[in-house]
């Protein structure tokens, strides 16, 4: 497996889920053992020389590949979910999304203090969900030491919102 044969499982799907969205389906990556141990390995390659403490990932996609990284990285998973969805005390912010807002949360004791954490996700779309994401392990008082993802549209100009942050991506669009 190579970064070119796993972009062509990569499948297109337009206008979901709204018209004018071409969607980037990688359930055909996901159902491959080969890619799915290619992008991991990757994801650990990336990870591991910043020894950390802590992966953090977005609902949902992004808890199939953090979970992963995080046990071959014997360190400590945190899951980000919407709002409501977390069962014990939370920190929170409110970001702007194309049109109107949402809200992420965070388990009040998933980062501890100067805990080196790196973000993984599925997709690094304008990079609005991930700049919230950094500012709350900012809030929980950790470091965000880099961050990781499978996809990234290039053409939206994400990390002209995440400056001064390492961004790996596999496959850019």
């Amino acid at each position: 497996m190579n970064v070119k044969e796993l972009k062509q499982l990569v499948r297109d799907i337009p206008d979901f889920p709204k018209k004018g969205v071409i969607f980037k389906d990688i359930t055909p990556i996901l159902k491959n053992p080969d890619a799915m141990q290619f992008v991991i390995k990757n994801f650990v390659e990336f990870c591991k020389p910043k020894n950390v403490d802590k992966i953090v990932s977005m609902e949902s996609r992004g808890f199939i590949f953090g979970s992963i990284v995080a046990y071959e990285l014997n360190c400590g998973f945190v899951p980000v979910r919407k709002k409501g969805k977390l069962p014990y005390k939370t920190v929170s912010i409110e970001y702007s999304l194309e049109y109107g807002s949402d809200t992420l949360e965070i388990h009040e004791d998933a980062i501890s203090p100067k805990d080196k954490v790196i973000i993984i996700d599925d997709v690094l779309a304008t990079g609005g969900t991930a700049h919230a994401v950094i500012n709350l392990i900012k809030k929980c008082g950790g470091e965000v030491v880099g961050l990781a993802f499978l996809i990234e549209l290039s053409f939206l100009s994400p990390r002209e919102r995440l400056t001064n942050f390492e961004i790996f991506s596999l496959i850019t669009y």
